[in-house]
């Protein structure tokens, strides 16, 4: 098959038959084309291509991206996209070789992410409970949160819940997550509650701005807006706000902190990892083994901190 004529026109090849064929979610398409642009730019600086370059020059990028400062994580991105790119190439006949096959990344350093112990837990949700210009805000604030904490939703899943997932008192909730793939997530007694009476409040809303002559919406956490619902932004700063009024660091809270928080007190209550995996909508486990991590500090503390052998080690010191 004949490659395409240009940088811009294989690049461009390759992010329509990821949309198409994997179901590649938006964010990462254009994480794909940010770094490939930058590589086909690199190359056009060296009077060269896609369909010329070798192994020695994509090392070179890599190298010359190190010199800039990059960070590890951005430079195995990147290297991830190339690769990415060229097994299409091969694939799809545009090469007769795939020149980055062999090129091993930097690889990522496991960060620890952060999250949140049960009490702080316990204060963010009752600082929904009682934070929010009217009651209407706050019953929605009190949803919010408890099915956050209750799902491990991520944040973009949990503002785009369309209300018809949320009729009929469910004890499970159908989630459309990246890429587009469905998963199941169960309810626990307090988001069932909230949940209801958000509804029943969202509803008495809605039938009001009907009755005005308004557009109801088919979004459970409505919103005039572009979108038609509650955005990933003011979702930010109302977790924020709750840090504040509910006494823990909001350099700590994020919407993805309590999605941590989840998964970390799911672990450490004996919950296995490929259960964990499943409510996450990881599409690999070895991306949910990062948790185990948080456990096993968090054992390590423990035992330093009430193991006699370990009291009296402190005590030889002294």
């Amino acid at each position: 098959m004949t490659p395409p004529a240009t940088q811009d026109l294989w690049i461009s090849t390759f992010l329509q038959a990821q949309a198409a064929e994997l179901g590649a979610a938006t964010n990462t398409l254009l994480a794909y084309g940010r770094d490939l642009k930058d590589f086909a730019a690199w190359l056009d600086r060296r009077k060269t291509g896609f369909a010329e370059a070798d192994r020695d020059q994509i090392e070179a990028y890599l190298i010359d991206c190190d010199a800039q400062g990059l960070s590890r994580s951005t430079r195995a991105r990147r290297l991830s996209a190339i690769k990415q790119i060229y097994r299409f190439a091969f694939e799809e006949g545009w090469r007769e070789a795939n020149p980055a096959i062999q090129i091993k990344g930097p690889g990522r350093q496991k960060r620890l992410p952060k999250t949140l112990d049960v009490p702080e837990v316990d204060r963010l949700l009752q600082a929904a409970r009682e934070t929010g210009r009217t009651p209407s805000d706050r019953i929605r604030n009190t949803c919010l949160m408890e099915l956050l904490y209750a799902t491990g939703m991520r944040v973009t899943e949990l503002v785009s819940l369309p209300v018809s997932s949320a009729r009929g008192d469910p004890r499970m909730l159908l989630v459309l997550g990246k890429g587009g793939k469905e998963r199941m997530v169960p309810l626990s007694p307090p988001a069932r509650e909230a949940l209801a009476s958000w509804l029943e409040t969202r509803d008495q809303a809605e039938e009001q701005l009907v009755a005005d002559g308004g557009h109801p919406s088919r979004f459970l956490f409505p919103s005039r807006g572009k979108s038609g619902h509650l955005t990933r932004h003011m979702f930010f700063l109302l977790i924020k706000d709750l840090a504040v009024h509910g006494g823990v660091s909001p350099d700590k809270v994020t919407p993805h902190t309590l999605r941590h928080a989840f998964a970390t007190h799911l672990l450490a209550n004996g919950a296995d990892l490929r259960s964990i995996q499943t409510l996450l909508g990881h599409a690999d486990v070895a991306t949910t083994e990062i948790y185990t991590h948080v456990l096993d500090e968090r054992l390590s503390e423990l035992v330093l901190q009430h193991h006699p052998l370990a009291k009296d080690s402190k005590n030889d010191k002294g």
